[in-house]
């Protein structure tokens, strides 16, 4: 993913890529002739991210970065809002000129308007004067001057909400990095990219609608004023009603802002639990919690559809009623006229309603800025409060490089936690001091505070008292594996230059060569998102390498061991840290016990203090928690002695030389599979598919007839064509009534009756259609939403490991707010203008007849110019979401990984890493908004020719053919043409750019699906399987069609009540064994069959529910530790104390407050890692299946607490068939018999003890294991 997205858009660029508008002329830019050669491209063919040239120097995120971090306010300024402030320092130029924009604009609006009663006025007296011609003239002049001036403004406009945007994001990005933990924690990962993907956007959108602010008001008054020299007193009357109608919107907008807010409130939720299901969706699929995870998110999407709810209706009553606005002012005006004797000439009625209309666009637009305006003080509230939370004091670790002396770490009496408000300390009165060149080790029984002693010394802790200084620069290794998108080699080099000698060194000593050469692309392999196409054990390596690499004076390693096997870990130990890093101070946590003889110094931890240090013998001696640790792993050890024969050795040494030939790489995503993956290439991860072209009729028919079918779309179409009908008759009445024959019979009181009866029935029928527009625009969204959830949840895991989640996530949130509420409404903006440009036509050729002529050239112009702009605009935006997502699935990945970050000092690369991804999404931004702006400045002035023409005509045709009353009327709607037109255009373009989502959607609606989840024909027995047998009939698996076998063949029977050990070398198949039982791998070859059931035939859940699985990673979900142990609430309360007492976290959660309601963060991040592996235990020990899996159960937690677990598993689950993958030897040592895979086939299957009596490669294994404490 990384090598098409993270072009750099930097200097390197040469002068032809960048942006035309950087070396444009006055007149280029006035005009948007810079964006020809763009628009030509387009046109000749799909557009690719390469072809759209970059931003002009001062637009790029590394210059306004700078500028915001300058403007910034200074601490002793103290202000409310640092946000809003700032960016006004920042681009109060911009704002200036935009006003300016907006004022011009202003001025010449009002010229057409005020022409009309002129040319009523020459038209019914003498025609033979030069007088018309200049009438017309001025008209063409002030329409070109309205045309040009407005379309600045919105692309001046647009453009500063870019310029704002991409401040932003840069600004958050870097806010994100600095953060302090527990503001972390308080914001959360998926909180604070919304940040960047809602409020951001919001604040930019926002920018349109600022100046609507005061312009309204502004153009109100400017256009009453008019008015009243037309109709005198009865102006005040429009102003009273214009008065109520603002004050019913305004109304209606408050209550929009509190549903907006709410909708957002409950998208955050939905949100947060979709990206939670994606990142575990392996456990969900383990434990057949889908239905579960399924009505979570069903039930966060009612609430939020509740509120969509009434905000669409809340939306629809104040467009009907601001729809309805001109014809209801235009009654009270001539009402009132009447009413006090002002005579209603042609003139003046059609100098009224052109007028009246022009008002509509104003009081249509103060809501909407009224809206965005609230939705941007809320998101401006949002991001003071993320931008100024606490950020990690830099100053708590004294960091010093290249210091004289011996010391390499030092503490004195340090006290430290993880919660910036709160007193309580995590991790107390530590006093020690680490000499350069040392190997300490810390250990410790789970949760003593062990990860939290590193975290300190890394300054990622709230200092409380104490001093600490490190010497020298730091790497750090965590004990969950961060592994960011891109190539093995990408993650190994972290931003260093290739040294190839230091490089392959690296990869040796980190025990990756093997595992590379069996990828296909060796280190150019990718890694899927969160290393998922990797096993545990190679995340951990890679994440070893990365260190190694950087070749740093200070090692700091959490628990490195845990994934690896025996065989790896020795090596590691050996070739690694008392190799090449032999001279570093390193400081390793770890629960081997076996390589403790060989450090210089151990600090042993209980509750958050250090309780012994020294040297191994010498803590020996004194007893107490040490002694205790070593005693648990001697007694585990004592199973494993076994008389060392020489022949086990060298059965080893061959044995491993076999499985380096044909090894597979991990159970999870196998290697070899990738080569078929984009024709042989390395990437797991494929492009993300962009359909090129026109948006199809289907989709739009997809969307349209999705609720109703065709009789919805018919139904909405006749009550838009009939509204239509009504407003055009009103306008017709005043015609013929207010014409010169009428004059002596004129009725006043009749004219006002049938006028204000033609209103209200209109008003009857845009209420109606405005309903329906808006019921099935609600109905179509839940419809789709309800689709992809369905369409995900029963996706194949294979479809997670190639799908970043992000990808879902965009369709999740930005593609299904598009569907929820911008489609139904500009879908029916869009008809509704269509129709009125339709009217506008038929009333202008009515009566200027010979423009008809014209209509043929304009309708072909408008069509080609629409093709020739869409061919562009469409596919600039499929690139915008192709570019935004990856700044926003780069933005959760360093966030997750920010100690990584911050320990190797990488800010600065990963800060211009964003820069990068910025400029290159915001450059669509641009040329689009350019494009848009192109287009309409070119439809506008077509439309302003047309109407210049058609008036000529009126004035040069004969009185007898033109009647004078008529050409106001054709006036009044003519003068709007040029906007209706560009509205039309425009609206139905954004259409169909939107239409991109219903499209992406679409496409994840139909992945194929994995197989059923219950099956209503074939049921198991309820208490199914009751004995536990297993048999394996030839079993193969492989991961995709054409791709090499991972398991060949195997055949075994396990008894019920058997205890089985599985092991094998790293990627030998052990985990894809559980995974074909558990059939999230379906079998390619051979039968499964349990108690006499072969598993293919049963649905999913009824399969997978009745096993119980411990999974490699320990996953924990956002929630209480309650919803963690027994999300589907089946058990009582008594229950699960049991459960978490037999699990040994009895008294970890009795101590909280909150007992079995104790909040467990996104991840599980307030638990260490060996507490998440024993709170996995206590769900298995809930659910007392008959048949348990344990996939490296125990691997982070020390030998005590495994002892404790192995012999808990041994007692609660005496009759189950218990099936356990592990590295650690002992654990295995008192199972019936041990199942030995190699390279995807059955090696040994017997029990322990025979297998030690002869050579075998268990034997050799064992042999490993028991003299690794005296190799080291």
């Amino acid at each position: 993913m990384m090598d098409s997205e993270s072009k750099p858009d930097e200097p390197l660029l040469n002068k032809s890529h960048v942006t035309g508008y950087a070396s444009a002329s006055i007149v280029s830019k006035a005009f948007w002739i810079w964006l020809n050669p763009l628009l030509k491209k387009g046109y000749k063919s799909a557009l690719e991210i390469d072809d759209v040239p970059a931003l002009s120097p001062e637009h790029r995120a590394e210059a306004l970065a700078e500028l915001f971090t300058q403007n910034w306010p200074k601490p002793e300024e103290n202000p409310k809002h640092p946000v809003v402030k700032t960016l006004v320092r920042c681009f109060w130029k911009q704002i200036a000129s935009v006003s300016f924009l907006a004022i011009l604009r202003l001025g010449v609006m009002y010229v057409g308007p005020t022409l009309v009663q002129q040319f009523v006025d020459f038209t019914s007296g003498d025609r033979s004067s030069p007088y018309g011609y200049y009438l017309v003239l001025i008209l063409l002049i002030a329409k070109f001057v309205e045309v040009l001036s407005s379309h600045q403004f919105n692309f001046s406009t647009q453009k500063l909400g870019m310029l704002i945007r991409s401040t932003l994001t840069t600004a958050l990005y870097k806010k994100g990095l600095r953060l302090s933990g527990s503001a972390r924690q308080d914001h959360g990962v998926g909180q604070i990219v919304n940040y960047m993907a809602v409020d951001a956007q919001q604040l930019s959108d926002m920018m349109l609608h600022l100046n609507n602010l005061w312009l309204m008001p502004l153009q109100i008054i400017v256009a009453l004023v008019i008015l009243y020299q037309y109709l005198g007193a009865s102006t005040f009357a429009v102003l009273g009603g214009i008065a109520l109608l603002i004050m019913f919107v305004l109304d209606g907008t408050g209550k929009n802002n509190k549903f907006q807010f709410n909708i957002m409130m409950n998208r955050d939720s939905r949100m947060k639990a979709t990206n939670e299901v994606l990142n575990y969706m392996r456990v969900i699929k383990f434990q057949a919690w889908e239905e579960y995870f399924d009505e979570k998110i069903q039930s966060f999407r009612e609430k939020e559809y509740e509120w969509l709810s009434k905000f669409t209706y809340c939306l629809t009553a104040n467009i009907i009623v601001l729809w309805s606005a001109p014809a209801f002012l235009a009654t009270i005006a001539f009402g009132c006229a009447t009413l006090s004797g002002v005579p209603l000439t042609v003139g003046t009625v059609f100098t009224a309603t052109s007028l009246l209309k022009m008002l509509h666009e104003p009081m249509r637009s103060f809501p909407q800025s009224m809206i965005a305006i609230s939705q941007a003080i809320i998101s401006f509230e949002r991001l003071d409060k993320f931008l100024t939370s606490k950020e990690l004091d830099d100053k708590s670790v004294e960091k010093v490089q290249d210091c004289g002396g011996e010391i390499a770490v030092e503490v004195e009496n340090g006290s430290f936690n993880w919660d910036d408000n709160s007193g309580k300390e995590i991790v107390k009165n530590l006093n020690f001091e680490i000499r350069k060149g040392e190997l300490a080790a810390i250990v410790g029984t789970v949760g003593s505070g062990k990860s939290s002693l590193l975290a300190a010394i890394l300054g990622e802790m709230n200092k409380l008292s104490g001093k600490i200084r490190v010497c020298g620069s730091t790497a750090y290794v965590a004990q969950t594996s961060w592994i960011q998108s891109g190539t093995v080699q990408e993650n190994i080099l972290f931003g260093l230059p290739m040294n190839g000698k230091r490089y392959k060194e690296t990869i040796r000593v980190c025990c990756l060569e093997k595992d590379l050469e069996m990828m296909e692309f060796g280190d150019q392999t990718e890694i899927g998102e969160r290393g998922i196409n990797f096993s545990g054990g190679q995340k951990q390596r890679i994440q070893l390498a990365r260190a190694v690499y950087q070749d740093c004076d200070i090692y700091l390693l959490d628990d490195v061991f845990s994934a690896v096997d025996a065989h790896t870990g020795s090596d590691i130990f050996k070739e690694c840290v008392r190799g090449t890093l032999r001279g570093k101070t390193i400081i390793l946590i770890t629960h081997q016990v076996d390589f403790l003889n060989n450090v210089d110094q151990i600090l042993v931890m209980r509750d958050g203090m250090i309780v012994q240090s020294g040297k191994y013998n010498d803590l020996l001696k004194m007893g107490m928690d040490f002694k205790a640790l070593v005693t648990a792993h001697e007694s585990s050890m004592e199973l494993a002695e076994v008389e060392t024969t020489s022949e086990n050795i060298a059965f080893l040494k061959l044995s491993s030389q076999r499985s380096s030939k044909f090894g597979e790489e991990n159970g999870e995503a196998n290697s070899q599979e990738r080569s078929e993956l984009n024709g042989g290439s390395s990437r797991l991860v494929k492009d993300e598919e962009r359909a090129t072209g026109k948006i199809s009729l289907h989709v739009y028919k997809l969307y349209c007839t999705e609720s109703f079918g065709w009789i919805g779309v018919v139904a909405a179409l006749v009550f838009n064509l009939a509204w239509q009908g009504a407003l055009m008759s009103n306008d017709y009445w005043l015609a013929y009534e207010t014409s010169e024959k009428r004059s002596a019979s004129f009725d006043p009181i009749l004219f006002i009756e049938i006028y204000a009866a033609i209103a209200s029935f209109s008003f009857i029928l845009v209420a109606i259609r405005g309903t329906l527009f808006a019921v099935m625009g609600l109905k179509t969204a839940q419809n789709f939403f309800k689709q992809i959830l369905h369409s995900i949840l029963h996706a194949p895991m294979s479809f997670f490991d190639t799908t970043p989640s992000g990808r879902i996530l965009t369709r999740a949130s930005t593609d299904q707010t598009n569907v929820d509420i911008i489609m139904p409404f500009f879908l029916s903006l869009a008809i509704s203008g269509y129709t009125s440009l339709l009217t506008i036509i038929i009333i202008t050729c009515q009566y200027a007849w010979p423009t008809t002529i014209l209509l043929i050239p304009l309708a072909w112009l408008n069509i080609w110019y629409r093709g020739y702009y869409l061919s562009t605009s469409r596919e600039l935006t499929r690139l915008d979401s192709i570019t935004k997502a990856p700044v926003i699935h780069d933005f959760s990945e360093s966030i997750s990984g920010v100690m990584t970050i911050r320990c190797f000092s990488k800010q600065e690369r990963f800060i211009q890493n964003n820069i990068n991804r910025v400029d290159s999404n915001l450059r669509m931004d641009f040329h689009n908004n350019g494009s848009n702006e192109w287009l309409g400045f070119r439809l506008e002035l077509i439309g302003c020719f047309i109407l210049c023409i058609s008036v000529l005509f009126m004035i040069i045709l004969p009185s007898n053919i033109i009647d004078p009353g008529n050409v106001g009327l054709s006036l009044s709607y003519g003068l709007s043409l040029n906007s209706v037109l560009y509205w039309a255009v425009y609206l139905s373009c954004f259409l169909e750019n939107k239409m991109v989502s219903v499209e992406r959607i679409k496409q994840f609606t139909v992945i194929p699906s994995e197989a059923e989840w219950k099956k209503n024909d074939i049921f198991p027995p309820p208490n199914w399987p009751i004995l536990g047998n297993i048999e394996l009939k030839n079993l193969q698996v492989r991961y995709r069609p054409d791709t090499p076998l991972i398991l060949k063949g195997i055949t075994l029977s396990i008894r019920g009540g058997e205890k089985i050990g599985v092991v094998g070398r790293t990627g030998s198949g052990k985990s894809t064994l559980i995974q074909v039982i558990f059939r999230l791998v379906e079998p390619s070859g051979g039968r499964i069959i349990i108690d006499d059931i072969d598993i293919s035939a049963l649905g999913l859940h009824d399969l997978r529910s009745r096993f119980g699985i411990i999974p490699q990673e320990p996953v924990l979900f956002e929630g209480t530790v309650r919803r963690n142990i027994d999300p589907t609430g089946l058990y009582s309360d008594d229950e699960i104390w049991k459960s978490l007492e037999r699990c040994q976290l009895k008294d970890v959660v009795a101590e909280k407050p909150e007992k079995l309601d104790s909040a467990v963060v996104d991840n599980g991040e307030n638990w260490s890692v060996g507490q998440r592996q024993l709170l996995c235990l206590g769900r298995v020990m809930l659910k007392r299946n008959r048949l348990l899996f344990m996939d490296e159960a125990t691997a982070s937690v020390d030998s005590y607490t495994d002892g404790v677990i192995q012999k808990i598993i041994r007692e609660d689950f005496v009759s189950c068939t218990i099936i356990s993958i592990a590295h650690r030897i002992p654990t295995v040592m008192d199972c019936d018999r041990v199942l030995v895979i190699d390279a995807g086939r059955v090696k040994e299957f017997d029990k322990p003890s025979h297998l030690l009596e002869r050579p075998s490669l268990f034997g050799a294994l064992v042999q490993e294991y028991a003299n690794r404490s005296s190799e080291l």
